[in-house]
């Protein structure tokens, strides 16, 4: 059987469908991915790496040069959900699709109108003061030159995990339940090559699991069906032929 065919017997099937997914989520919404020839990961600094000021040392010691490559890199202010977000917020409001688990920070499965995101590693849409903690907008960040201040005088930071800090354990926890519970699990749009959250497809108990990514990846060998196509495509048709 063609392969999105069969993700379209699995999606009109299904009642509890999870989706898992990274940065080849966004790309079709003009966000760069991060491991591709023009990924964030091929922007340096000089000698620095993105992950070097994606760190939080780096933020406590250079913050006015990570708010620099967070403005020219990580800020995509135009940037409107896709197909694969909007065909994934349908299937929730269908009740066929349990909730989202991603590695993104850009908040567009909420501005496609999904509601149960579980976002590994935070977002860019929330911001607050390192010191008192108070909540800030985006926009008070950018409409800000050099380094933002709170009134206290601490630094506000995006509500995102930057390297050497931990995932929040209560969105890992509601995370992994969910692949657990999932009847099919869709993870598209990610290499898997990020540590903790490639291991997670590991919970999922079911026997179908959907991997759609333009290239290969570590984990190919336990799905059940690989797809090396565009998450849009395949999500777009997959649906419509469940319908």
């Amino acid at each position: 059987m063609d392969k999105i065919k069969q993700l379209s017997h699995w999606i009109a099937d299904a009642n509890r469908i999870v989706f898992f997914g990274g940065a080849g989520c966004s790309t079709e919404s003009g966000i760069p991915d991060f491991r591709s020839g023009n990924g964030l990961y091929s922007k340096h600094y000089g000698q620095l790496s993105a992950e070097t000021i994606l760190s939080h040392s780096f933020f406590q010691k250079e913050p006015e040069l990570f708010y620099d490559f967070y403005r020219k890199y990580l800020y995509f202010p135009n940037a409107v959900p896709n197909r694969a977000h909007k065909i994934l917020a349908k299937l929730e409001e269908q009740g066929k699709l349990l909730g989202i688990v991603t590695q993104n920070i850009d908040n567009l499965h909420q501005e496609a109108g999904s509601k149960n995101v579980k976002e590994l590693h935070g977002s860019l849409s929330r911001n607050y003061c390192s010191t008192c903690k108070v909540p800030y907008d985006t926009e008070d960040i950018i409409s800000l030159e050099g380094v933002p201040r709170c009134e206290c005088g601490g630094i506000i930071r995006p509500d995102i995990v930057l390297y050497e800090e931990s995932l929040d354990s209560m969105v890992i926890e509601e995370s992994l339940q969910m692949i657990y519970d999932a009847d099919v699990l869709i993870v598209g749009g990610t290499s898997l090559a990020v540590s903790p959250a490639n291991s997670f497809i590991r919970y999922y108990r079911g026997n179908q699991l959907a991997l759609i990514n333009l290239s290969s990846t570590p984990f190919d060998y336990k799905a059940d069906l690989v797809i090396h196509e565009k998450l849009g495509d395949v999500l777009e048709q997959a649906y419509e032929g469940a319908l």
